[in-house]
């Protein structure tokens, strides 16, 4: 566009979202580039122009000289990154093979519009294409003798002409993995079908073109023994297996999928001029205002600023009642809009909503490994050379001591060793579970970080707990505020609400707020340090000044000894305390509080009863966090505790046997979080606490401890499962193939039975999987009292911790 054109105010296109624009009022700006100005919807879309002009200049002369596309056309995507389910450490660009296990490697993040499975659709091709043939051949394997008009070596020459195909085309994947197994030495499911296959086509070719070769001992009705139909059948059975697992396994990602399902692919952006038009979501950038009309979903995170409405969030925290919103409260993406209308503004976007999140969190801990899969991979790769030495038993034992033709059930029976038996449901029984069960997790707001937590979680016995944001609302009110001898309260609050002004700490807000809505007038504050877990320094007016807990006094031998019984008596009617000084003279106290969670106490009590101990540790002060223990019914507390007192706690429990759990949502839970078994972080929390741990709660509420330990324990019932029945069939079955109980009962397995068994061990495994989806997990108790007395918050980012 020419520089007369964009003066002029003539609409230009964003050349990396590709909106319409203003040149005039454009709230990207414009930069320029060889000669030419460009402008922007939004400062995003401009620095990555910036950052790489050529590449949205090429793209966008390439969608210019192009050929329109049907409005129903999708956009052609770059390979993804795919990965193994049973080795997520096997990683590459597109779809292939696992060189460990010889699985098809499937999409590291599931997408609503990715295509079918290839291997799928290969193997389609093949086993329908090929099935005729594999019917044809065992007919005539079964019935050929029967008719008289068809000699027996053309009967043998036509099975080979079947079969052929059947083994070298549709089964030639199976020979390319078995021998990948080989060469990378990592014998697997493939290397057992493929040295099976191979062996009973091998023979039979070799006695259709030089039956002269064996002796008459290989001789059956005329002819050396062939086994084309045994062949045939088991590449076929095989690839019918692998259509019914590949089917199945692609449900383990319905959930992820689920998730992506939830968000909208449209957001109303309301302009600056008034108007409002639907914009893609991809166009949606931090700071737009977003009109939520009743029934829609919410776009994208964001901030309430005009309406009232109530909000269904189950559907990503597990929470069964819709959320009344207001102005000032945050909205999640993907949520349900009930029937208010309401007008938000946007603060989190694309990968960084609670949606994207939350998908990425359940994406990496379906790639992790639980302990107990270790332990299945190494049994996994001896178990194939035990195979392979037991079908070479079997061969020399049958055809030296079997009855008449002994090599012919020699070559019989081994290969039905090498068939029935099925590393590959040993392999499955762990990745399919953990796949399944975090999906399952995730729909109840339960975010496991890996496999470990899952497995680790039905095995705590101890539950740590912090106090604010974790058993409170987190939402504090300003209580009061008392001056030492001679000094005015109004003062007081006037001084700790201008140091607080430097802190983000909920505490601090929540007194600056109370300062500014009496209108007092706040000072600048200078040397700003907020001390982690015991309150903030700073100084106001040339007044060296300290806010924070009885620990931070002592440390600055600040006597408090004036207000101590006011301070405990504030305390003992759950409120947070904390002592204002200056220039080392004590000045007075503020106190606010926060009311404990509706649901915490039905939610301690389910715990305790479920076998769960349960020990509160808090930075707040003993009466308080005592007060708040009583009406929690919680015996164990630890008052007054800094970050590191914290982790000390939950080591010394550690030390005395117990398996430990920490639940918290602030900085300074972080080192205990990440001390603990297992690490438990409120969603509403800071990243730093989140990151620590290895579960978080969507929601913050304690309720999902209850989810997760159900879920703990239905899953690892679950693998367990999987793994007692591949170890059983394992166990039975190949004793059976290599003919052990043919001397008492005359019972042998035909290598097409035991290809059959072979393929539904794998199904079956997958199946039982899959009945995780269905797990019943406690059902949310919504409140129906009011709870407890207000009690103090927590720090989530900085300053005194409760």
């Amino acid at each position: 566009m020419s520089t007369h054109d964009q003066a002029a105010g003539n609409p230009t296109r964003d050349p990396v979202c590709g909106m319409t624009v203003d040149p005039v009022t454009a709230k990207g700006g414009f930069t320029t580039h060889a000669g030419n100005s460009y402008h922007f919807c939004s400062a995003r879309c401009r620095e990555k122009f910036i950052a790489s002009p050529q590449h949205y200049l090429d793209r966008e002369a390439a969608q210019h000289n192009a050929p329109a596309a049907p409005a129903h056309a999708a956009a052609p995507a770059v390979d993804a990154i795919y990965t193994c389910p049973m080795h997520p450490e096997i990683r590459q660009q597109g779809p292939g093979t696992c060189p460990i296990c010889g699985m098809a490697l499937e999409p590291e993040m599931p997408s609503l519009e990715e295509e079918e499975n290839p291997e799928l659709r290969d193997f389609s091709r093949r086993f329908w294409w090929t099935l005729p043939l594999s019917v044809a051949v065992l007919l005539l394997a079964m019935f050929g003798h029967s008719l008289p008009a068809l000699p027996t070596a053309t009967r043998t020459w036509i099975e080979l002409a079947l079969t052929t195909p059947v083994v070298l085309w549709a089964g030639w994947p199976f020979f390319v993995r078995c021998v990948q197994s080989i060469r990378n030495r990592s014998p697997n499911m493939w290397t057992l079908i493929g040295i099976g296959v191979a062996a009973a086509f091998g023979y039979s070719v070799v006695a259709t073109l030089a039956p002269g070769l064996f002796p008459d001992s290989f001789r059956d009705h005329g002819r050396v023994g062939v086994y084309f139909e045994a062949a045939a059948v088991i590449v076929s059975l095989t690839l019918l297996g692998q259509l019914l697992e590949l089917r199945a396994r692609s449900k383990t990602s319905a959930a992820i999928k689920a998730l992506l399902g939830l968000a909208p692919k449209t957001a109303r952006r309301v302009n600056d001029d008034g108007t409002e038009e639907d914009i893609p979501l991809d166009h949606v950038h931090v700071g737009h205002l977003l009109r939520v009309r009743p029934g829609e979903k919410v776009p994208v995170d964001g901030s309430v600023v005009e309406g009232r409405s109530s909000v269904d969030e189950s559907m990503l925290t597990g929470e069964a009642m819709p959320v009344g919103k207001g102005v000032g409260d945050t909205v999640i993406g993907a949520t349900q809009n009930g029937t208010g209308a309401l007008l938000i503004r946007a603060d989190q976007v694309g990968s960084s909503t609670v949606l994207a999140r939350i998908v990425q969190l359940v994406a990496q801990a379906q790639r992790s490994r639980a302990p107990m899969q270790r332990m299945a991979d190494k049994v996994a790769y001896w178990f194939v050379l035990a195979v392979l030495a037991s079908a070479v038993a079997t061969f020399f034992a049958w055809g030296l001591w079997g009855p008449q033709p002994s090599w012919t059930w020699a070559v019989l029976n081994a290969v039905s060793v090498l068939i029935i038996a099925c590393p590959c449901a040993l392999g499955l029984a762990t990745p399919m579970s953990i796949m399944v069960a975090t999906g399952r997790a995730a729909q109840a707001g339960v975010l496991f970080r890996d496999a470990e937590a899952i497995e680790r979680f039905r095995t705590l016995d101890t539950l740590v707990v912090d106090k604010t944001g974790t058993l409170t609302e987190g939402k504090p009110s300003f209580r009061t505020m008392i001056g030492a001898a001679g000094n005015d309260p109004a003062e007081v609050l006037r001084l700790g609400a201008s140091l607080d002004q430097g802190s983000e700490h909920p505490l601090a807000e929540t007194i600056v707020a109370e300062a500014r809505q009496r209108a007092i007038g706040l000072s600048t504050v200078q040397d700003f340090d907020s001390v982690t877990g015991s309150g903030v320094r700073g100084t106001v007016d040339r007044r060296a000044l300290l806010l924070g807990n009885r620990a931070l006094m002592d440390v600055n031998n600040i006597d408090v000894a004036s207000l101590t019984a006011e301070a405990e008596g504030l305390r003992a009617d759950g409120a947070s305390v904390m002592f204002l000084a200056g220039d080392g003279q004590l000045l007075g106290l503020l106190a606010v509080a926060d009311p404990i969670k509706a649901s915490a106490k039905p939610t301690i009590a389910a715990l305790q009863a479920s076998g769960l101990r349960v020990v509160m540790a808090t930075g707040d002060g003993a009466t308080t966090a005592q007060a708040v223990a009583r009406a929690l019914g919680i015996d164990e507390v630890h008052g007054e505790v800094k970050p590191q007192d914290k982790a000390a706690l939950v080591k010394r429990l550690q030390s005395e046997g117990h398996k430990v759990a920490m639940a918290g949502d602030g900085i300074n839970d972080a080192p205990a979080l990440a001390s603990a078994d297992v690490g438990i972080a409120m969603g509403t929390g800071t990243d730093v606490a989140m990151s620590s741990a290895q579960v978080t709660l969507v929601k913050g509420d304690l309720r999902g401890i209850l989810r997760a330990r159900a879920l703990s324990q239905a899953t690892v019932r679950n693998m367990r499962q999987n793994l007692a029945f591949a170890f059983l069939y394992n166990a039975i079955g190949v004793p059976i193939a290599a003919g052990l109980l043919y001397p008492v009962f005359g019972l042998l397995l035909s290598p097409m039975i035991a290809a059959l068994a072979m393929s539904l061990s794998s199904v079956s495994v997958v199946g039982n999987a899959l009945r995780l989806a269905k797990t019943r997990l406690p059902e949310d108790a919504s409140p129906r009292e009011p709870g407890p007395r207000a009690i103090p918050p927590q720090a989530r980012s900085t300053g005194v911790s409760t």
